[in-house]
Order: C-alpha cells, then sequence, then structure tokens
C-alpha cells in the first residue's frame, strides 16, 4: 500500500469516527489559512476542507493571506482569538510563518501545514512529493527533446515545495550531460509576470529548446509567450491544474507535460492526522503524497 493510499484510508476512518464524536462532544473549531486563493488549485483545496469539515460538523474559518506573510500572521492570529482547535496552514513563506506556528502552537492549538513546509512545532506536514514532480517533469522533457538541446527553469517564491521542484528537475538535468540549463528567472507563479519573464527568456535565448515552469499558472503565462514568438520551445509544469491538462490534451501544443498533485486528498489526510493528533494519537512528522505525470496520452481522463 503507498504512503498517500495508507493515509487516505486512515483518514476514512478518523472522519467517521468525527462523525460519531460529534453527537457527544464539543464542536471542533479549525481554522485554515492559505498562502493565496488567486488560483484554481487552492480554490480546489478550499473547497474540499469545506466538505471535510462539513462531514464531521466541525467550524471552520478560511482566510486568504494574498502572498503576504504579515497578513497571514494576522490572520492566524484573529483565528487563534476564535479558539480554533485546529490549524491547517498553508505558508506564504516557510521561514515568516513561524511566528504564527509559534503562536498558534502556545494557544494548545494542534498545527498541521499542507502543500508547503513552515518553520516552527509543527504536529505534521502533509504534501506533494515535490522533489519528483520536478524530476518526472524534467525527464519527461528531456526525452521530447531527444536528450539534447538548451533549457530554462521558470521559478517562483522560495518555499520548500518549489525549491524541491527546481532540485528534482536540475538532477534530471544533470542525467543528460548534452542538455545545458541557460537560464532561471522568477515568474513568481503568476500568469502575466511568467509570459513577461518568458518573452525575455526566448529574445535573450535564440536557442532555447525547452522550459520547465514550477506551476501550471505561470506555465500558461509561458504559453502564451511561446505560442507568440512562434518558437519550436517544449514546456512542462507541475501542478495538474484543468486549464493546463486541457491544453496538454490537445496534443499539438508546446505545453507537452505537467506533474499532476492532488489537492483534495493532501487537505483531507491533513485535516485527518490534525483530528488524529487532537484526540491524543501519535502522529507522523510528514506525509509525502505522490504525484502523476500527465501526458497527452492521459489528459483527457484526469480531473483533481
Amino acid at each position: 500500500m503507498s504512503g498517500s493510499l495508507k493515509y487516505k484510508t486512515l483518514l476514512v476512518g478518523l472522519l467517521s469516527l468525527g462523525l460519531m464524536a460529534g453527537a457527544s462532544a464539543k464542536q471542533l473549531t479549525v481554522g485554515m489559512s492559505f498562502q493565496e486563493l488567486n488560483n484554481e488549485y487552492f480554490v480546489t483545496m478550499k473547497q474540499s476542507v469545506e466538505d471535510a469539515t462539513k462531514d464531521i460538523n466541525a467550524k471552520l474559518y478560511t482566510a486568504d493571506a494574498a502572498h503576504d506573510v504579515s497578513k497571514q500572521i494576522s490572520d492566524i492570529e484573529d483565528m487563534i482569538q476564535k479558539k480554533i482547535d485546529i490549524l491547517l496552514i498553508n505558508p506564504a513563506d516557510s521561514v515568516g510563518a513561524e511566528a504564527a506556528v509559534l503562536a498558534a502552537k502556545k494557544a494548545g492549538v494542534v498545527v498541521v501545514a499542507i502543500d508547503a513546509q513552515a518553520n516552527g512545532p509543527l504536529d505534521s506536514f502533509v504534501g506533494s512529493k515535490n522533489y519528483d514532480a520536478g524530476l518526472i517533469a524534467g525527464e519527461n522533457l528531456a526525452k521530447a527533446l531527444g536528450n539534447k538541446g538548451n533549457v530554462a527553469i521558470l521559478d517562483g517564491i522560495p518555499v520548500v515545495p518549489i525549491l524541491e521542484r527546481v532540485r528534482g528537475f536540475e538532477d534530471a538535468m544533470k542525467k543528460h550531460p548534452d542538455i545545458k540549463i541557460v537560464t532561471k528567472l522568477n515568474g513568481k507563479q503568476e500568469r502575466d509576470t511568467a509570459m513577461s519573464v518568458t518573452e525575455n527568456m526566448l529574445q535573450s535565448n535564440p536557442t532555447l529548446n525547452g522550459i520547465f515552469s514550477v506551476n501550471d499558472v505561470g506555465s500558461l503565462g509561458a504559453l502564451a509567450a511561446i505560442q507568440s514568438s512562434g518558437r519550436d520551445v517544449k514546456l512542462v509544469s507541475v501542478d495538474g491544474s484543468p486549464e493546463a491538462v486541457a491544453e496538454i490534451a490537445k496534443g499539438n501544443t508546446p505545453f507537452i507535460a505537467t506533474a499532476a498533485q492532488f489537492p483534495r486528498d493532501q487537505v483531507r489526510i491533513g485535516l485527518g492526522i490534525a483530528l488524529a493528533k487532537y484526540w491524543g494519537a501519535n502522529v507522523p512528522a510528514s506525509v509525502p503524497v505522490d504525484v502523476k505525470l500527465i501526458d497527452k496520452n492521459n489528459a483527457k481522463d484526469f480531473h483533481w
């Protein structure tokens, strides 16, 4: 049984316990702080935690940090004042979020980081195998390029998942000595910024053959730049967002693959782990969630 499947099975049991416990115990209060909600990936996660807390009759507070760690800390302080029992934190900044984690733990709150690691005394962390995501995306790009050529990295914010994706991609490229990484620029994981950055990449590197984007939102901006240039530059990414998958499914596009994450699984497993901790169980320090390569062969059948 894979790690992800093991904890999905655990979650079903925990949610069932939660439903039974809800009839006799006080109502649980859960807070979830997102690094952003201007991204379908996190919107999907929010919908999932809303459904899961409804299933166990828990009260839920959510907040959007909009990539502002100061706002995230303030939002979490507000949640603590509202007497939350569990905090699920998707940090805007892995280091900066430590103050919020410390405040929550001081108040006796169970704290689980989701998707991105946070510094501080977490009870657990649930996130994708981001290194693997970068690695399999890189291997797919290398194969598409015939194991030779010049490639670029469209980077993002300095949180652990992004750093791990880049590390995985770079390690994949090391296996192919005839592929050279010629530039790495920050598209900030935003469509418009990534489009502008990719335009600069293409202008500065006339022999560029491929691009790795750290997320699908940025990759869609990169795609627009590639298509406008008329260049034959192949694109791979990470996330598995519906818009990206629909583009890949066309089969006649520069966008050839994405390493898909499973946001619904992450947040539901995270809530399950937090419930187990709240009820006194020992929980793992981290729970890695598998990723899956999506290309033209399986894109039509994939969805979050």
